[in-house]
């Protein structure tokens, strides 16, 4: 392999601040947001949104001008405007889980369900700037995994008529990729990544066209039913509603009442390379997204401008690493060597939810509230959608999701930190040996 040497680290390097994180690569490279005011007084809508990532944003591009939405902090903020923008088909689980888990009915309901939302992604993709690219690869990081990857494109085609995926051997996955740490994976031309706050961005505008309000900075503290009406409390007002759709991933609080105990809050956590110059050549050509089998996921891709965006490592507890850089660079050397010197100009986390099944929960907790949070890192494609299905009161497809078990972690809300992380730390050890 050829091509210029990388530019060397500049640990002296001190990146702005922005609203949506510390040194996050997609604040500085997004266009200029004007912020919706905070809500000060009284209001009053159909239906209050909380939360303004994609699923609160879906939620208010389908009501317009019925909606009123409600955020604690930005537009985009958490995972939605700090996440890998990577793009995966399908639903967070594979077909031949869903089966077992829900019966073959439902899972071909579920995979209905998740290529209407993909529909529906293109849509957006076409109408809003968000450096759309197609491809995603699943990369194998143990070997004789051939038989598995062949039958579960055996299976996607056959069974639910999907003919995107196609399995890449070693070789061919080491010159596309421009390193040999794999051991071969799958091609899904059905993916791919995007920009993911330029996206919600651009979610947002549209629903403040359609009439929908947003109130930046105004965190929604409470809520109770006064006769046939929803009050929702912020600080400095209150919106008295009908209807009542709580999101917020790994931010929800004792609003969302069980979900609580479903949805976990884990921090992720990314990099990104000064440009690489004529090596960005040699790495991903196909300019796809890659992710690999990991339980802790290494997933990565290029920039327009020919950086690498690496996201590797997470922590289960609150707060952030120090060094976030030094964290995720341990991963990208493990996978790019030659990239170990390299220069980091960005690196900041993000919180996301996830459930102990890996699927969304999404249920009515109380009459006229529902919540949909835990998507686990695969809420960029499906998130938008659920939340037109929250707008829209589609009650069949709803139903449907509430069939997908999402059982409380153990311990419940208080004590399922402590149990679940010492889980997923054993699962995390075995990525090394």
């Amino acid at each position: 392999m050829t091509g210029e040497p990388p530019h060397p680290r500049t640990a002296s390097r001190r990146v702005p601040p922005s609203p949506h994180g510390r040194g996050n690569w997609y604040a500085d490279t997004a266009s200029d947001f004007p912020g919706p005011p905070p809500l000060d007084g009284d209001a009053s809508a159909e239906v209050c949104v909380v939360g303004a990532g994609f699923t609160g944003l879906g939620a208010a591009l389908a009501l317009g001008n019925r909606a009123v939405v409600l955020e604690a902090a930005h537009v985009g903020a958490a995972a939605t405007g700090r996440n890998g923008g990577q793009v995966h088909t399908g639903q967070r689980r594979d077909q031949a889980w869903l089966e077992k888990a829900v019966g073959r009915d439902d899972a071909l309901a579920l995979w209905r369900l998740a290529e209407d939302a993909r529909a529906h992604f293109k849509t957006l993709t076409d109408t809003i700037d968000c450096d759309w690219r197609p491809g995603m690869i699943h990369a194998r990081h143990k070997p004789n995994g051939e038989a598995e990857d062949a039958a579960h494109v055996a299976l996607m085609a056959g069974r639910y008529g999907y003919d995107q995926l196609e399995l890449i051997g070693e070789a061919d996955l080491a010159h596309e990729l421009g390193t040999d740490v794999y051991h071969g994976g799958l091609v899904d031309r059905g993916g791919g990544h995007v920009h993911p706050l330029k996206l919600a961005q651009g979610l947002a505008r549209q629903a403040m066209a359609a009439g929908a309000v947003i109130h930046e900075h105004s965190r929604a503290e409470t809520w109770r039913r006064a006769g046939d009406r929803i009050i929702v409390e912020t600080a400095r007002g209150r919106v008295t509603c009908e209807r009542l759709i709580l999101t917020g991933d790994g931010c929800l609080n004792a609003m969302a009442g069980p979900a609580c105990s479903r949805v976990m809050p884990i921090n992720n956590f990314i990099a990104v390379t000064a440009p690489l110059g004529p090596l960005a050549g040699e790495i991903i050509r196909s300019n796809a997204a890659v992710s690999d089998s990991r339980f802790v996921v290494n997933y990565f891709r290029k920039t327009p401008d020919g950086r690498l965006l690496f996201g590797g490592g997470e922590n289960y507890r609150p707060g952030f690493p120090r060094d976030i850089a030094g964290m995720v660079r341990k991963n990208l050397a493990k996978v790019y060597p030659r990239l170990a010197e390299v220069e980091l100009t960005h690196a900041w986390g993000g919180t996301l939810g996830i459930t102990m099944s890996r699927m969304p929960f999404v249920g009515e907790i109380a009459p006229g509230v529902r919540v949909a949070s835990g998507y686990s890192g695969q809420g960029v494609m499906l998130a938008p959608h659920v939340g037109r299905l929250l707008a829209e009161e589609n009650t069949e497809a709803l139903g449907l999701l509430s069939r997908v078990p999402t059982p409380p972690f153990p311990g419940g809300r208080w004590l399922r930190w402590p149990l679940t992380v010492a889980g997923l730390s054993w699962y995390a050890l075995r990525d090394r040996l």
